[in-house]
């Protein structure tokens, strides 16, 4: 009889409650936290090890063999900071989040919408996404584009919890969706180094080694005439807080070319990740085979 009065996803209300929590913990204390929980956790991962180390002796050849291991090690001190970060994200009032942030760039935002034709805002998957995206509210409601989540609890809460800020929600492969955002002169917070539409993907190089990537932004651009923004925000070193950095719209982007506009996109990212190494997503299999004559990077013993 008991197992029918408790609810079969009762762990992860747990869970969730614990990280609601969390949030109402010191900011130094929760980054100490979890660079605590990166490093407990990274012996467990051998498949996200395997994984970043090989990402960051594709992107990053320039390291020797110490200098990788040494940036993976802090990667994932990043991945458990990034636990606490959304949780502060997610659960603690927005307004008390505002003196974290520094931001600069707003200018191009604000220049870019008197266009009225919406602006893109491109955020590549860094660890600090959540809290980058939540500190923006600040300034814009932006309509966020998400993958949508397997399990439903967390997929409730996750949407819920990102629409604090008063954006819209909109699942990924709903190109449509974006296309009203921008039309109504929104800001559209899209990710597009994780989501590879199979009908919108084009082979460009990113950090020198051919990678599948994203050209669903770049038509949607062409169709509604919205300023595409690079937008990345960085932890500071110092414990301060977080430097929101929102870069001019691209010019003559997108062009006629799709492989020379991907290129482009990727080149931006790159320059981010020179900006802080260890706060990027390395665990991502960045470099997946699509077509049968595409390299396997991630095999065991692969050095390719």
């Amino acid at each position: 009889m008991a197992r029918f009065l408790v609810p079969r996803d009762w762990w992860i209300r747990a869970v969730l409650g614990l990280h609601a929590l969390a949030a109402r913990l010191p900011y130094r204390l929760l980054l100490a936290l979890g660079r605590a929980c990166g490093r407990l956790a990274r012996p467990w991962m051998r498949t996200r090890r395997h994984n970043a180390r090989r990402n960051i002796a594709l992107c990053l050849p320039e390291l020797d063999e110490t200098a990788r291991a040494a940036l993976e090690r802090r990667h994932f001190e990043s991945l458990g900071i990034a636990l606490f970060e959304t949780a502060l994200a997610w659960w603690r009032p927005l307004e008390s989040l505002w003196p974290l942030a520094r931001v600069e760039g707003l200018e191009h935002l604000e220049r870019a919408l008197t266009r009225s034709r919406g602006v893109l805002l491109l955020p590549a998957h860094f660890t600090t996404m959540e809290i980058g995206a939540a500190l923006l509210c600040r300034h814009v409601a932006p309509d966020i584009v998400y993958r949508r989540f397997s399990q439903p609890l967390i997929e409730a809460v996750m949407r819920k919890r990102r629409a604090r800020g008063g954006g819209r929600i909109i699942e990924s492969g709903q190109p449509l969706a974006v296309i009203r955002s921008l039309r109504a002169n929104h800001v559209v917070w899209y990710p597009p180094d994780q989501i590879y539409p199979p009908k919108n993907r084009v082979l460009a190089p990113f950090c020198g080694v051919p990678a599948m990537t994203n050209t669903t932004p770049m038509r949607i651009a062409r169709i509604t005439g919205a300023a595409v923004l690079p937008f990345l925000a960085l932890r500071l070193a110092d414990g301060s807080g977080y430097r929101l950095r929102i870069g001019p719209a691209l010019e003559d982007f997108p062009g006629t070319d799709p492989v020379a506009d991907a290129t482009r996109l990727n080149q931006v990212v790159e320059q981010q990740i020179r900006a802080a190494p260890e706060q990027y997503l390395w665990i991502h299999r960045r470099f997946r085979a699509y077509t049968a004559d595409y390299p396997d990077y991630y095999a065991a013993g692969s050095s390719k």
